[in-house]
């Protein structure tokens, strides 16, 4: 029985050269790809094609070898071409000796969590242009109301027209 670990999240183990080893079930549900279509394959087929042309995937085992692990989030790519937004964790594994034995690969699909993200941004952001609005409109009501007052106050008539020539403003 699968539980909800292992389909939430993808597990695999790259060896050393970045080709794919055993593969998890979640694996198969987030890439899209089965066991027997990826293992042997190499890892860059879940960056996008942009980012696996300039070599990152390599990249990314070299920073877990030489740190012991490395940590992102960004885009990656199904078998379908879907993109999805994945929260990645590589761990290099190493044996007694310290020799590199090869790589696990933890990936959780995180596209909900990062639209929800966006969502909060967007509203907060068109929050705060309402605001701004708002006290615009103040800003213009209150100029507004000391230009009437100004006209009002003056003794001689005042006419403004717009650019056709009707009138718009007559004291």
């Amino acid at each position: 029985q699968m539980c909800k670990k292992d389909r939430d999240y993808a597990i695999f183990m790259p060896y050393p050269t970045g080709r794919v080893a055993p593969w998890n079930t979640g694996a198969e549900r987030i890439n899209g790809y089965r066991a027997e279509d990826i293992i042997g394959q190499h890892f860059s087929r879940f960056s996008p094609e942009d980012v696996a042309q300039r070599g990152w995937p390599d990249e990314e085992l070299r920073r877990a070898s030489a740190e012991g692990r490395y940590e992102e989030e960004g885009w990656r790519v199904r078998k379908d071409g879907s993109r999805f937004w994945a929260s990645v964790v590589i761990t290099a594994l190493r044996d007694d000796a310290g020799n590199l034995r090869g790589f696990s690969k933890v990936t959780r699909d995180i596209t909900q969590k990062k639209q929800a993200e966006e969502n909060a941004r967007r509203l907060l952001r068109e929050e705060e242009a309402r605001r701004a609005a708002a006290g615009h409109a103040e800003a213009i009501r209150q100029q507004r109301e000391q230009l009437r007052v100004t006209l009002q106050s003056i003794g001689d008539g005042v006419i403004a027209t717009d650019a056709a020539g009707r009138v718009t403003l007559l004291n």
